[in-house]
């Protein structure tokens, strides 16, 4: 990043977890190490993602959360 800040290379791709198994596999992740989570609109698991989150044990900044939104997505 433009301060210096570098993300991990690797990270949980939450892709095909469903919305009610995805909080404990970001819990199990973090445990391991993991700080960077890649997630999608499309994915539609935003929920567990956010669950996981915020039950991991460890401080929301040391995360880096990575996502995608759909193309013709408007606001």
């Amino acid at each position: 990043l433009n301060n210096g800040v570098e993300i991990p290379k690797l990270g949980l791709g939450t892709w095909e977890i469903a919305d009610n198994k995805v909080a404990d596999a970001v819990k199990k992740a973090v445990k391991l190490g993991y700080r960077h989570i890649d997630t999608a609109q499309g994915y539609e698991n935003e929920n567990g993602v956010g669950i996981g989150i915020k039950t991991c044990g460890v401080q929301r900044a040391t995360l880096f959360i990575t996502t995608k939104i759909q193309a013709d997505f408007n606001t």
